[in-house]
């Protein structure tokens, strides 16, 4: 017979088991709002809702930082590329690659389940651009991801088994060229996920999902239908085919329940097919994340010629603007300014340059619009020119960092020029490509040697404090600590940390393929440990034509490291 003491022990085991098990479960919008403050978990994109890819841990220092070992790697047995952001929760890794997603044990890296995804073969023909994931989203005990054939599905956090499926009203990938490959984000219980695909002559959007069901709530057009306020931009019917794509993973800001979103370039590349400046592609987006509603919008490219994709995620901080504190939104802009933005209402505070640019000499503080130089005119009618950035951008969509102890932004950017030639615009149709074929590119190199650097950069000034060259751009995203270390991978394979106040690189792991992932960092038993992707793969490392990554394999493994105990 079981004693008093015995029957209270058992029942205080079962309830802290209970409690748990509802804690390893139940992530609620709370918890979400909560993220920043945890770092024993890594919940939402960006390691925050403000997508500042900030920690607070400190246990891995630029002292120690040379000591670095990996602890384990995991296989993903995919070929393509490595971008996924982890999702980590009560000591188990989620983490997704085009076809599969997975629960890995954090601290011994073995595999807890794997779910496979199948496509029709049609569908990975059409997907643009690079055929990727770039993580999930966890809520209330499910892992919720978007697929390729623009399905959202749920999986059960502790079987991986699916909870729910839902089918995008939107055409299928074959059919439009739509394809979803950005992590969702959930804000205020809806499911927000985008599309890619600007470059298949379509519509692009913004869709939300109900998070316990899966029920479809609403689309945003991110190109206005005629008749609705912005469709004068847009030249007879070109807004069918316009492009406007939101591939790229937003922010969240609760206390005033806005989601912002960039948006991607118009299509046809070639601007002689679509007269006006083309709301709203190459934007910065604030929408309600219940309804879809657009609260407000700041376009950084009209008319873009380029394909300066406005898509790389808004950072949300507090910084002093305008001589007082301020909530803004920051954007590095492929197109080469770095802008800041109140976060209430879009009203631009700074914008400047942060790598080469020649087809503006500025932005307009007014007007917000681009102060456009003879290349861009030139470019515009037709002629041939040299343009910088290349279509790649000064940054892509490697995601940047900013950390609230130095006041600035680590940013991973490219120095590339292209020539440029858009010669008669060709006729669309939905569904069918609206990008090379329809104007001439070369690249353009100032040396050779140096093809990218990673920069700490002033938010409000766009001046670095430091650059350090790489021969190579880096497209993995950056991650900065309280103890200053910057983590980014490069597109070699060399895991790395700097050191945030001078850009020395105090540690280099070689691992086996390029990186182009997002690292993170996080505790379990009081040690920290930074986890992150290896596997080449992306537009820039299938087209480039970059020498240097000429013998980088591919093949896709998941790395975490921490001190080496002595």
């Amino acid at each position: 017979m079981m004693s008093a003491r015995q029957g209270a022990l058992l029942a205080a085991v079962i309830a802290f088991t209970a409690g748990f098990a509802a804690s390893a479960s139940s992530q609620t919008a709370e918890d979400l709002k909560n993220d920043h403050l945890t770092p024993g978990d890594v919940l939402v994109y960006g390691m925050g809702y403000s997508g500042q890819r900030y920690s607070p841990l400190t246990q891995i220092n630029k002292d120690n930082a040379a000591r670095l070992v990996p602890v384990w790697a995991y296989s993903i047995t995919d070929n393509r590329g490595a971008e996924g952001f982890p999702v980590i929760k009560d000591g188990v890794i989620y983490t997704t690659a085009h076809n599969a997603t997975m629960a890995i044990d954090a601290l011994t890296g073995s595999q807890i389940w794997r779910a496979n995804h199948e496509y029709p073969p049609e569908t990975l023909r059409v997907v643009c651009c690079g055929i990727v994931n770039r993580g999930a989203a966890i809520y209330n005990g499910k892992i919720i991801r978007a697929l390729l054939d623009n399905q959202i599905v749920a999986l059960d956090a502790k079987t991986g088994k699916e909870v729910w499926r839902t089918k995008s009203p939107a055409p299928t990938s074959t059919e439009n060229g739509y394809a979803m490959t950005g992590a969702p984000l959930v804000a205020n219980g809806v499911v927000i996920a985008g599309v890619a695909g600007a470059e298949f002559s379509h519509r692009g959007f913004l869709e939300g999902y109900d998070a316990e069901t899966g029920k479809h709530l609403w689309r945003h057009y991110n190109i206005p239908a005629q008749g609705e306020p912005g469709s004068e931009t847009w030249h007879g019917e070109s807004y069918l085919t316009g492009g406007g794509s939101s591939w790229v993973t937003g922010t969240y800001d609760p206390e005033l329940d806005l989601v912002y979103w960039g948006t991607g370039n118009p299509a046809p590349w070639n601007p002689r097919a679509r007269a006006g400046d083309n709301l709203h592609t190459n934007s910065i987006i604030a929408i309600r994340p219940k309804t879809g509603e657009r609260v407000w919008a700041f376009q950084t490219t009209p008319a873009d010629p380029f394909d300066y994709d406005g898509v790389h995620t808004p950072v949300i901080a507090t910084i002093p603007a305008q001589g007082q504190p301020r909530r803004v939104v920051i954007q590095a802009n492929r197109g080469g300014f770095l802008y800041v933005l109140d976060a209430k209402d879009g009203k631009l505070l700074a914008a400047n340059a942060y790598g080469k640019v020649n087809w503006a000499d500025g932005i307009d503080m007014r007007t917000g619009r681009p102060k456009h130089t003879q290349v861009y005119h030139d470019a515009l009618a037709g002629k041939k020119v040299t343009v910088w950035p290349s279509v790649s951008g000064v940054t892509n969509w490697q995601h940047m960092s900013f950390s609230p102890r130095t006041g600035l932004l680590y940013i991973n950017t490219l120095h590339v020029g292209m020539t440029y030639e858009a010669p008669e615009p060709p006729k669309l149709v939905p569904g069918k490509p609206s990008g090379t074929p329809t104007v001439r590119r070369t690249v353009v190199l100032d040396d050779p040697n140096v093809r990218g650097y990673l920069k700490a950069v002033d938010p409000m000034t766009g001046k670095s404090t430091w650059e350090t060259p790489y021969k190579s751009p880096n497209y993995s995203s950056t991650l900065v600590t309280a103890s200053n270390l910057v983590f980014t991978g490069t597109m070699t394979g060399e895991f790395q940390a700097l050191d945030a106040d001078t850009g020395k690189i105090l540690w280099s792991f070689q691992t086996p393929s390029g990186i182009v992932g997002q690292p993170v960092t996080w505790e379990r038993n009081g040690r920290q440990y930074v986890t992150v992707m290896s596997g080449i793969g992306g537009v820039y490392a299938l087209r480039s034509g970059d020498p240097n990554l000429k013998n980088v394999p591919a093949g896709a493994s998941l790395w975490t490291f921490a001190l080496f105990d002595k």
